[in-house]
């Protein structure tokens, strides 16, 4: 046996061997209780439990999903077993099986996730309504009617004639219930589920209570074939649909809900449905219920410790084991506590988390609608409802357009229209612009994702009307050039979105107003530049800051000019937390020791590979730098600036290695100082490469690989980042593009 295969086997037995126990004691009770409420054979639970561990776990692509018999389809088999009978609807399940390996094939899993959060959760709140209603009629000694309002309407006479022992049961089974999860670390090893169900077997039993017990002699082994069901193929087709749709989405939805609790690999979405399909196949042949990934077995195999896919096919072998070996024991268990069980289970498919999620994301009508449907007119059309709400308010939010306009202290006004501009936006868009006085100077944003024509004449004819009234309109797009492609007339098609222009988020100052627009008080710009922040950006990048507020844990040094016009998060598109920023003129890196002396780089130096231990240290230079221009120019261009005279002495090694001697000073014509600048730029930022190794710690760590230095140059003409190489002696300054992405 190798070693890899050695790892195998004792990480099992370590990991995945005790989370298997733990989940086959929830899945026991679980999967008789579904069966029971499903009107199926209390065995066809187990058999289910048994394909959706072994055959599930072993072909599917998550490595700790469990799957097992759903209580979301417990209404839609339960009206099947009604109409066609248990082994027609046995058939059903196989082709809903083979449909979902269909659509693994055809990799369609993706598609399943586009389903509304709130549909899911409105459907498995009204499906846990109905098994409530339905099992309480049991826990009170009665029976079920046929739909959720007749056994709500029934339940008041049927609480009236309850029976004593049977309501004992119940009310012990879900007192248990809810007391477990209270009670020490220890004692909660043992599942609640289990816990309710042996207590209320053992109470039943010691006090001899007259309740309805279950028989599975027999059950697992008498097999008989499925057989074609009759009647209109059409609600048969329906209903393999139905199932295969919602058992797909259930495992799909699932299963990234559970990859986001792991560190562990990634499901493969599209092999999961696959295995699934089999899975509902295999259940289907053996008399089984239709099988789904759950996420209450799947979350306790998880915090169990499990860590890969074993645990879910052990858990099946115990599952089969106990109902061949010790089915027997599952008479002492009365059925009323199966009931009570589900009633318990049934409510708690009401969370208040999921009602608050939905709620946060405006959301709610569209769970009301889809748990009401599903309670009085069925799940089909409860999902239907839900589904096509959803589409109508997604609609609506993609077609909603806002206009917030303000008079500004110069007497402009701005106006800013957010949304996506369509036929439908037009009537508020022309009613809020036309309220703009005639004849006032209009600064118009646009921060829009998407334009049609109808709202692009609405726009353009109120500007004509403007501009012929006296006003002035300028239009300045924040994100793409819909009016300015459109009002040019170039062709666009409407499946692409038009390229982005050079304005955005980052747009200068300068660049979004017209020269006349700029206010002569930068404070007032400043204030108005931190409210469009908080307005637009802060709720983007609020997640990002938070998890920052207490450490950062840059990777990169980044030294280098104060320019104006070099913005280090641009050229390298990184974002908060990324770079440890030293900005100066020049882009110096002051050598250790040098006189004049400079703590303020060397301490930032001395911070960033001591303490934050950053991997690379970057300096960058760029084309035009003012000190450049000012070196070159000689000790007459900084006569009147002392400090920044004594500063630029740091950068005298940059301009030996350009020139020796007298041809330092010499007079150039223009383009011989232009070609001189962009040398000595680049050559600048080697010598700086070269200065940080008299650092020692940044020596030691370059030596060892622990720190790599980067030369970076930006060309602000061409808006292009070119890599600089380390100076080789006696070899001029090169450089290298950055390729594109």
């Amino acid at each position: 046996m190798n070693t890899s295969t050695e790892s195998s086997v004792l990480r099992t037995l370590r990991y995945d061997l005790p989370a298997s126990l733990v989940v086959f004691l929830i899945a026991v009770p679980l999967s008789l209780g579904i069966a029971m409420a499903a009107g199926a054979p209390l065995a066809s639970g187990l058999i289910a439990a048994v394909a959706g561990g072994i055959v599930a776990g072993w072909l599917g692509g998550s490595s700790v999903q469990v799957s097992g018999p759903t209580a979301s389809l417990v209404v839609v088999i339960a009206g099947l077993v009604q109409t066609y009978g248990w082994r027609a609807t046995c058939v059903i399940t196989i082709l809903a099986g083979g449909l979902q390996v269909l659509l693994g094939a055809f990799k369609a899993a993706r598609a399943a996730l586009a389903v509304s959060p709130a549909v899911v959760h409105g459907m498995l709140a009204g499906v846990g309504i109905i098994i409530a209603l339905a099992q309480l009629h049991v826990v009170l000694g009665g029976s079920p009617q046929h739909s959720a309002l007749a056994n709500l309407l029934q339940l008041p006479g049927q609480i009236l004639d309850m029976h004593g022992h049977k309501v004992m049961v119940g009310v012990l089974t879900v007192t248990v219930l809810l007391v477990w999860e209270r009670l020490p670390k220890h004692v909660r090893t043992v599942p609640a589920p289990l816990a309710a169900l042996l207590v209320a077997a053992g109470t039943a039993w010691v006090f001899n209570w007259s309740v309805t017990r279950i028989d599975l002699t027999g059950a697992i082994t008498s097999w008989a074939p499925p057989e074609l069901p009759a009647g209109d193929w059409q609600n048969i087709a329906g209903a393999v649909l139905l199932i295969a749709l919602v058992a797909g989405a259930e495992s799909l939805l699932c299963c990234v809900a559970v990859d986001g609790m792991h560190r562990g690999s990634r499901a493969d979405l599209d092999r999961e449905l696959t295995g699934q399909g089999v899975a509902n196949m295999v259940s289907g042949v053996l008399g089984g219920l239709p099988v789904a990934g759950v996420i209450v077995r799947s979350t306790t195999n998880l915090r169990a410790g499990a860590r890969t896919h074993w645990s879910a096919i052990l858990h099946g072998v115990w599952v089969l084991l106990f109902a061949l070996c010790l089915g027997w024991t599952i008479k002492f268990i009365p059925m009323e506590a199966l009931a009570a069980l589900l009633v318990f289970i049934g409510i708690r498919t009401i969370s208040l988390g999921h009602v608050r999620k939905v709620h946060g994301h405006n959301e709610v009508p569209v769970y009301l609608v889809t748990l009401t449907g599903v309670i009085l007119v069925g799940l089909a059309e409860g999902v239907l409802a839900g589904l096509a709400l959803a589409a109508l308010l997604a609609l609506r939010r993609l077609t909603r357009v806002t206009v917030d306009k303000r008079e500004e202290p110069n007497g402009r006004v701005h106006a800013t229209v957010s949304g996506s501009l369509t036929f439908i936006g037009v009537p508020r868009l022309t009613q809020e612009l036309r309220t703009i006085p005639a004849g006032a100077v209009v600064d118009l944003d646009l921060n829009i994702d998407f334009m049609d024509n109808a709202a692009f004449d609405a726009i353009h004819s109120w500007r004509m009307d403007h501009e012929r009234l006296g006003g002035a309109v300028t239009i300045d797009e924040l994100h793409d050039e819909w009016y300015t492609l459109a009002a040019s007339g170039a062709r666009m098609s409407p499946a692409k979105s038009p390229p982005k222009p050079a304005g955005h988020w980052w747009l200068p100052w300068t660049h979004r107003r017209r020269p006349d627009a700029i206010t002569t008080a930068i404070d007032c710009q400043l204030t108005r530049g931190a409210d469009e922040f908080h307005r637009r950006t802060a709720p983007l990048v609020r997640p990002i800051f938070t998890q920052l507020a207490t450490k950062q844990q840059p990777t990169h040094l980044f030294i280098t000019c104060a320019d104006s016009r070099l913005v280090p998060s641009l050229i390298t598109s990184s974002g908060p937390g990324d770079l440890f920023t030293v900005r100066n003129i020049g882009n110096l890196v002051p050598c250790a020791g040098s006189d004049p002396g400079d703590d303020s780089v060397a301490a930032a130096i001395e911070y960033a590979t001591r303490v934050l231990t950053v991997h690379t240290i970057t300096v960058c230079g760029h084309s035009g730098c003012g000190a450049m221009a000012a070196l070159l120019s000689g000790p007459a261009a900084t006569a009147e600036l002392p400090q920044l005279q004594r500063w630029l002495r740091h950068g005298d090694p940059s301009l030996t290695m350009l020139e020796q001697g007298a041809e330092a000073g010499r007079e150039r014509t223009e383009g011989e100082h232009d070609s001189a600048l962009d040398a000595l730029c680049r050559l600048n930022v080697q010598q700086q490469l070269e200065n940080l190794r008299t650092y020692r710690k940044v020596d030691e760590q370059v030596e060892t690989g622990q720190l790599k230095l980067v030369g970076l140059y930006f060309d602000i003409a061409s808006a292009r980042v070119h890599v600089v190489p380390p100076r080789t002696p006696g070899v001029p300054a090169a450089t290298t593009p950055v390729p594109p992405e």
